[in-house]
């Protein structure tokens, strides 16, 4: 199936699912957290997660089905291609009323992205791209950021990897540190080139990193692990150790700094 037939599908799947979390958001939907410290969900999550499963997987039927709204099972790992999801990525700032979550829709052939979008329906703001195709905000071709300096640079991070154990010397550079809810939306706005760079420590769930990683790399920048290794999805244990992205030159010039 040819990438662009993908992304199509996935475009019109993430614009449904904005009319269907748009009637929640603001609406006092109900939320409770997740057991083991796994984060708040709302209604709002698993009604899109009804929504993306059951057309994306009908347009799709040989696909497999990764999502943090559904019960993973090990049938995925025998898929060669996935669709990886996740329905709303952000779910404490859509719970508060904050504009910055997004829908984040991804395809994987053979632990590669082929096809993403990221959607934040009350900024009808959609990033997508296609392996080999390029990345678009809204139509509009994306550039990531052209910096080499992280001195300076516009960085969305957690404070924490301002840590001195983090970066070589126990001496962090000093970028300027920002920051957003929706993980997805933070490697968007790399992709856009609106921030230079995001980082991330902690292992990062694939539904996380899926869409947003092909949107930063289709844009001309590059990530990768905390340690400088390549992505690879579909995971037995979905997760990825950390993630660096920006600029390609920003990127070296960061790993190159990391203890």
């Amino acid at each position: 199936m040819p990438a662009a037939d993908d992304l199509a599908l996935l475009t019109e799947a993430a614009r449904e699912a904005g009319k269907v979390a748009r009637g929640f958001f603001n609406q006092g939907p109900e939320a409770w957290d997740k057991p083991g410290g796994l984060g708040p969900v709302s209604e709002a999550d698993l009604a899109v997660d009804r929504l993306l499963r059951e057309g994306l997987t009908t347009a799709r039927p040989g696909y497999g089905w990764l999502s943090e709204e559904t019960e993973d099972t090990p049938a995925r790992l025998e898929a060669d291609r996935l669709f990886i999801v996740d329905p709303i990525d952000g779910t404490r700032a859509f719970i508060e009323g904050s504009p910055t979550w997004a829908h984040s829709l991804a395809i994987v052939e053979h632990g590669e992205v082929t096809a993403a979008v990221v959607y934040l329906p009350v900024r009808d703001k959609l990033y997508a791209a296609a392996r080999g195709r390029g990345a678009t905000l809204n139509g509009e071709p994306l550039v990531a950021s052209m910096r080499a300096d992280p001195d300076g640079a516009s960085v969305l991070a957690v404070r924490a990897v301002l840590d001195p154990w983090v970066w070589k010397d126990a001496q962090p550079p000093r970028f300027k540190r920002n920051f957003r809810s929706s993980l997805a939306y933070r490697l968007s706005l790399v992709g856009e080139g609106r921030f230079d760079a995001m980082m991330t420590l902690r292992a990062t769930w694939e539904w996380d990193a899926a869409a947003g990683s092909l949107i930063v790399a289709e844009a001309g920048g590059a990530v990768s692990d905390r340690q400088g290794g390549a992505l690879a999805f579909n995971n037995p244990v979905p997760q990825v150790n950390g993630l660096v992205a920006g600029g390609r030159a920003l990127h070296e010039a960061l790993r190159g700094r990391m203890a």
